[in-house]
């Protein structure tokens, strides 16, 4: 039974929500655009530091922060470490009118590794279906994701949660003529 259980939510996992990979392609090669009050730049350490209502956007995504910390290595964005009350994202997915966002204290993400984390109260939203825990992590190289509910939370608001609204069908015996 806890095999079909895991086997069952590593589906519903990767068909509830749409991985970085299925964002609009096209955003890709949309230049970067950051807004915030104050920045500060080390171009010897290679890392900008973005605060105060950061609004960063490339294409369809938009990220909303109080603070964005970007590290650059030699083929350019490395890290990006956003973190607000909460820091949020937004982003349409490829070939689709939906939209994928994304809520958590802190949310981190390594390009070299393909790997997005959000920390604290992490919320990810596709539609009306969500999931919810304390740390989402996804990685886009294996496509998987991992949820952490709060350790040792008996209650529902520390555990894992996730809602999937049924889809419309169209096959429907009232639909038939």
């Amino acid at each position: 039974m806890q095999t079909i259980r895991m086997s069952f939510y590593a589906a519903l996992c990767a068909s509830l929500l749409a991985s970085p990979a299925h964002a609009e392609k096209a955003d890709r090669d949309k230049p970067v655009n950051l807004e915030a009050d104050v920045v500060t730049i080390d171009d010897a350490k290679k890392v900008s530091v973005y605060q105060g209502n950061v609004i960063l956007s490339q294409g369809t995504l938009m990220l909303r922060a109080d603070r964005v910390q970007v590290t650059q290595n030699a083929g350019g964005l490395d890290k990006l470490v956003a973190t607000g009350r909460p820091a949020t994202f937004r982003q349409k997915l490829d070939g689709s009118d939906e939209f994928i966002e994304g809520f958590a204290g802190r949310i981190e993400y390594d390009s070299v590794n393909s790997q997005l984390e959000m920390i604290g109260q992490a919320q990810l939203r596709r539609g009306s279906d969500e999931l919810r825990g304390a740390q989402i992590t996804y990685n886009a190289n294996t496509e998987s994701y991992k949820v952490v509910g709060q350790p040792g939370a008996t209650a529902p608001a520390g555990r894992v949660r996730a809602v999937i609204r049924p889809k419309p069908r169209t096959d429907r015996p009232a639909d038939r003529p």
